[in-house]
């Protein structure tokens, strides 16, 4: 350590500082000083350089010796330990200011109402209270909010504080979604009702999952794209008798919405309610337990398209457009699904039956 803390325009002396000019003017050596001071020699070069702090012993001693009062040493201490908080505070600033040169504010003005501002300290202000953290460099950290990641290292750091910030966008949004206790047998009651709706329009639809969702326990929250957050879609329980169930609504289609849903209404079922879920499109930011990854991805693709009904159609690559919409209509389901169905299993090129795919643009509701 030193006896001078500079950053910026601010300028912290220690009382060690001090003590060197008045040894320096007395003319005597640091050794000396010490003994006509009462104290050891390594005690006091400890205290000129700033290792350790002035205690009331040797601010006692110091007033004696050199015909001033304690209060003088006193104040030095706490003068100093005043600037370095002012320094520390000063560099904690301006790291997070780097933090929120990653995020863009803008988005949370307009999904969270935070207030419009230029200046990046008050940025710092309002999305540490917005993101309940002390320090905005916490989303950077291995185990904030999504503790599946094995190293968030391999993965780049705007991504990571990102899709944190993101899911802690969803959860905040979700407080506003009153719901029921958490009920999974009135969830699966309800399966067949929404997968009926694939063949609604968004603006049919939309409401009524979150009422059905809303009286299972599920708050479902549908965000707009965070620039730089990886997450497509995200389950966390928020307490044993409520979980958030939010995705992202860009680029959404029919195949990847009731796909990414029915997904996530799985991992909901699975109740690891000290699990949070992330689908990403970066695979580094994947859940780690990849056995129930792999029941939700075969439960969604199930429930929608029946195993035994895909079967007895019985597609190739020359199933035609028709066709597949013959067959998904035969099964009350849209065909945009089963064409996503039949490029996934690479029945198809993933370049046919696209038109067969609606597009969703679902508003985020401001």
């Amino acid at each position: 350590m030193n006896s001078l803390s500079e950053y910026k325009d601010i300028v912290a002396f220690h009382p060690g500082y001090y003590i060197t000019e008045v040894i320096e003017d007395l003319g005597i050596s640091q050794a000396e000083f010490a003994k006509r001071l009462g104290t050891t020699g390594k005690t006091l070069s400890k205290l000129v350089n700033g290792q350790i702090n002035l205690s009331n012993e040797i601010a006692k001693k110091l007033a004696a010796m050199l015909g001033t009062s304690v209060e003088l040493w006193v104040n030095l201490q706490a003068t100093y330990d005043q600037k370095v908080i002012e320094i520390e505070r000063e560099r904690d600033l301006d790291e997070q200011i780097e933090v929120v040169k990653q995020l863009d504010y803008s988005y949370f003005v307009n999904v969270a109402g935070l207030p419009q501002t230029k200046d990046a300290r008050e940025k710092v202000s309002n999305l540490c209270k917005y993101f309940m953290v002390s320090d905005l460099r916490i989303l950077g950290e291995q185990d904030f909010l999504v503790n599946m990641w094995p190293d968030i290292s391999t993965i780049e750091a705007r991504h990571v504080i990102n899709s944190r910030a993101w899911i802690q966008t969803a959860i905040n949004y979700s407080g506003n979604i009153k719901t029921d206790p958490f009920d999974s047998e009135r969830l699966k009651r309800y399966l067949p009702e929404l997968r009926s709706m694939t063949v609604k329009e968004p603006v049919d639809f939309m409401p009524r999952i979150q009422q059905a969702f809303s009286e299972c326990g599920i708050a479902f929250v549908l965000l707009p794209h965070l620039r730089n957050s990886e997450v497509s879609s995200a389950v966390k329980w928020v307490s044993s008798d409520r979980v958030v169930l939010a995705m992202n609504n860009r680029g959404l289609d029919t195949e990847k919405f009731w796909v990414s849903l029915f997904r996530e209404i799985k991992h909901v079922l699975q109740q690891k309610v000290k699990t949070i879920f992330v689908n990403s499109s970066d695979t580094k930011m994947q859940s780690t337990d990849e056995e129930l990854d792999t029941e939700a991805d075969k439960f969604a693709m199930n429930c929608l398209i029946p195993p035994s009904k895909l079967k007895a159609f019985a597609p190739n690559k020359q199933t035609s457009d028709e066709e597949i919409s013959s067959f998904a209509e035969s099964i009350g389901i849209h065909p945009g699904i089963v064409a996503g169905r039949l490029q996934r299993d690479k029945i198809i090129s993933s370049s046919r039956c696209n038109k067969l795919k609606d597009k969703y643009i679902i508003d985020f509701p401001e």
